[in-house]
């Protein structure tokens, strides 16, 4: 099952042949609304990939990568630069920022903290409730929340089983359906074993009902050879696949999501089960 790719090479870490100079972010625009970042390997081997969409009311930083420190990781200034940009061609006052995430694990919300004195920003909460009380999650486990940009609707599900305050959301924009670290191409760590299974079936059902073009994890861990992974803690992945998944690669994870409930690792061709 092949993605995209949608997004040009991204740099793949320090190459230590000296070839390729990796910046602190790497930055990929989809279109003129919707910029795709990605930290710098060099400044942690995560990597994690984070998603600035655009509204005509606000714009909406999705996960604020592993590190505080503005001089090694600057996310303020590069946010702030592409929302001016954006603003120089789309002129208007009292733009907002919200700053959420697809859970609350540390290399996903470590550059809060470069947010908290920004004028008109929105710094979505990490746990259950706040996440709960931002979106309006009220009703059972299948409630779809949308939340809207300005002439752009995301659309929030739950999907608990990597960690209790995971999210997806699909954005129709694009057609993407972002979904942190419950599926990308690499190592899915699961805490909860029943939690997770039911969560990667609403998420497909969910899909199945939405014309979703790619979906799009926080990590690429998997090397193009099926069922292999670069080791935790790589920092250069020269044979790493595109981050884009299909609704294939939802619906096979969905078949076999059955053997997180039991402890240990499920290797597959796109990504790997880690169930703890």
């Amino acid at each position: 099952m092949t993605a995209g790719p949608i997004f040009e090479p991204w740099i793949h870490g320090a190459d230590p042949r000296g070839a390729a100079i990796e910046p602190p972010i790497q930055v990929q625009w989809f279109g003129d609304r919707t910029a795709v970042l990605r930290q710098s390997k060099a400044v942690d081997y995560e990597a994690p990939f984070l998603f600035l969409l655009f509204g005509d009311d606000r714009a909406f930083l999705l996960d604020s990568g592993a590190t505080v420190d503005a001089a090694a990781f600057p996310l303020r200034a590069t946010v702030d630069a592409l929302v001016a940009d954006w603003l120089a061609q789309h002129p208007r006052e009292g733009y907002e920022l919200v700053v959420a995430h697809t859970h609350a694990h540390g290399d996903h919300v470590a550059g809060d903290a470069q947010f908290v004195d920004r004028p008109n920003t929105t710094i979505v909460g990490t746990d259950v409730e706040s996440v709960r009380s931002f979106y309006g999650f009220s009703a059972g486990p299948d409630q779809v929340a949308r939340l809207d940009l300005g002439g752009r609707i995301l659309e929030a599900i739950r999907i608990p089983g990597h960690d209790e305050t995971s999210i997806a959301l699909f954005d129709a924009e694009t057609g993407w359906l972002l979904t942190g670290d419950s599926v990308y191409p690499g190592r899915l760590y699961v805490t909860d074993g029943p939690a997770f299974v039911a969560s990667v079936a609403r998420l497909d059902d969910f899909a199945g009902a939405r014309p979703v073009t790619a979906i799009l994890g926080c990590h690429i861990e998997m090397t193009r050879m099926p069922g292999v992974d670069y080791p935790t803690g790589t920092l250069w992945q020269p044979d790493e696949p595109p981050l884009e998944l299909t609704v294939a690669h939802l619906a096979q994870l969905r078949e076999v999501a059955d053997v997180a409930l039991v402890p240990g690792r499920y290797v597959f061709d796109d990504f790997i089960i880690e169930s703890r």
